[in-house]
């Protein structure tokens, strides 16, 4: 159940015209009264204009009564109470409870005070009320709403488990404005699958993904054909932004321009230009930087999906370890490499992909304020990602893509652990369905190289020798590996590695150290992936073995101190 305060308002008759009338778009059935701060309130319905302003009359006598000095010009209070889609119809009874409870919680009319503010109730659909109140007390004094909506929050949580209702996590202020009915109804009759606000936040977020400048952001957002206007000083500073759909249009045909603080509060242009902090001296813990002399530029999907799925695994021990600014910043550069791995994917997986970046967002933001320069390992293999072009869906390009969602799934469920720690509780759920959508798109990438290394693996000789090597390195888990379903395509990848030249000993424990588990559906298919990094062999087991050439890519490196713990 989700209630939300609207702003206040300064004409009475015009709220409850709207919400007795038809709505913008005809959504409005059946209105009429469900409760009142009196029970002899007369329903206007559907009636006469003189029938709504009777009610207007009612409600606002207390702000008559003062003199006209005194009278607040914008007194007309607004909530509105819904429930989930999955919610049972509730009667209108159970509707008047809701919205007593309501006014009490939020001190507009709390139980048991005869002099409280008056309110009504209008319900005209069958899953939300809409509760109009006037800001002046029947004594003349103002009521008292001091955390008004973090109370309505409270109370919602109250009613959900007494009505067996959808139970929601309690939000800190820090998600996304959520779409108005307006904007639903209107995505609804243009048979838009999101509304043109949620369609920007991640168009925005696309743009900003690994972003280094303000030209490079803006540039990605024109490319995508997105309407941008720029607010400039009579300085010449840019002040901020704002963005636009070409085909979302007001009643004026004029476009609909959003600014980036009302998509969501790490979009705004002082935030953004956070992420470009310059970076940090490099810690222990971190990637050596891909724009180190050493190292080679990208130069195509399957190689830039290596150095992302480095800079992931790393990640992880920082949010396993690091202090709490750090570890902000590395769930924020997480959320802009999935924004840019699903912009940059395959048809096949990029339904998922993109789902799960769309859930990760709400997670990548706290009150814990992300300390900038230590993300740059992430933001560098987002900036890669997106540089590096659309990937195919078979090949290297496929396979590495599978490398990285696995490592992005121990990420972001390393997130969801840490958010559930600080008890952030809309974060934490929302890390949880980012790694649905990653496991689903997991099992997609995955089908086609895990077959083929199934196969190679199938041989029983291999397996026995294999085996042998397994109990030794790994004991404690060993037998739960060997009775998985993917242990003939593990079996192959050891055998892969010796083949290369590496001890599989040595690499089983690197892949093993540090890293938990327990969150795997398939320990050998994430051993698998983990070696095949580790050991610099193609992702795609369809490949030859890697005796290097001059045409084959190196693996991307990592500090010296760091090798040791991978």
């Amino acid at each position: 159940m989700i209630p939300r305060i609207h702003k206040m308002g300064t004409r009475t008759i015009g709220l409850i015209r709207y919400l007795y009338g038809p709505g913008t778009h005809e959504e409005h059935t059946d209105p009429h009264l469900v409760a009142a701060w009196d029970s002899l309130v007369p329903d206007p319905g559907r009636n006469t204009k003189a029938a709504y302003a009777d009610l207007q009359r009612l409600l606002d006598q207390p702000v008559e009564a003062l003199p006209k000095s005194r009278r607040p010009t914008e007194h007309v209070w607004h909530l509105s109470v819904r429930a989930a889609p999955e919610d049972p119809i509730l009667t209108d009874e159970q509707w008047g409870d809701i919205a007593r409870r309501m006014v009490a919680a939020t001190g507009m009319a709390p139980e048991g005070d005869t002099a409280a503010c008056r309110w009504a109730a209008v319900r005209h659909a069958d899953d939300h009320i809409h509760i109009i109140a006037t800001t002046v007390r029947e004594d003349g004094r103002r009521p008292r709403r001091h955390n008004e909506a973090k109370r309505s929050q409270a109370e919602a949580r109250l009613i959900e488990a007494q009505y067996g209702l959808r139970r929601l996590d309690t939000g800190d202020g820090t998600s996304a404005q959520r779409p108005t009915s307006a904007e639903r109804h209107k995505a609804d009759r243009h048979q838009r699958e999101r509304t043109p606000r949620e369609e920007l936040r991640e168009s925005v977020r696309r743009a900003a993904a690994g972003a280094r400048s303000e030209e490079e952001f803006f540039g990605r957002l024109t490319h995508a054909g997105v309407l941008v206007k720029q607010r400039v000083a009579p300085s010449g500073d840019l002040l901020g932004y704002t963005v636009a759909l070409p085909d979302d249009r007001n009643k004026h045909g004029e476009p609909v321009f959003y600014s980036g603080s009302k998509l969501a509060p790490d979009l705004s242009l002082p935030r953004i230009r956070e992420r470009w902090t310059p970076p940090a001296e490099p810690s222990s813990d971190e990637v050596v930087s891909p724009e180190q002399p050493d190292l080679p530029p990208v130069t195509g999907p399957a190689y830039a999906r290596r150095r992302a799925t480095a800079a992931t695994w790393q990640s992880l021990l920082l949010i396993e370890h690091g202090e709490d600014g750090t570890v902000a910043a590395q769930i924020a550069a997480a959320g802009e490499v999935l924004d840019a791995l699903a912009n940059t994917s395959a048809a096949h997986t990029r339904r998922e992909l993109r789902d799960a970046a769309f859930a990760f967002e709400r997670a990548s933001r706290s009150h814990v304020r992300a300390v900038r320069g230590h993300d740059r390992a992430l933001r560098q293999a987002a900036h890669d990602l997106t540089h590096s072009g659309p990937a195919l869906g078979s090949g290297e390009d496929g396979a590495t893509t599978a490398m990285l969602i696995d490592t992005a799934f121990f990420l972001v469920t390393t997130a969801a652990n840490w958010h559930a720690k600080k008890h952030h509780a809309q974060q934490a759920e929302a890390a949880r369905q980012a790694a649905e959508h990653l496991g689903a798109a997991y099992e997609i990438a995955a089908a086609h190289p895990m077959s083929v290394l199934h196969q190679r693996g199938r041989s029983l000789s291999l397996q026995r020798r294999q085996a042998a090597v397994l109990r030794q390195a790994l004991p404690e888990i060993a037998e739960q590996v060997l009775a998985e379903p993917g242990w003939p395509a593990l079996a192959a990848t050891l055998a892969d590695t010796r083949a290369a030249g590496h001890n599989p000993d040595r690499l089983l424990a690197e892949a093993t150290r540090h890293r938990e588990l327990d969150s795997a559906t398939s320990v050998s298919d994430v051993l698998v992936w983990r070696l095949r990094r580790l050991a610099h062999l193609p992702a795609d087991p369809a490949a030859s073995l890697p005796r290097r050439t001059a045409t084959t890519q190196p693996a991307p490196k990592v500090a010296n101190n760091t090798s040791r713990r991978r």
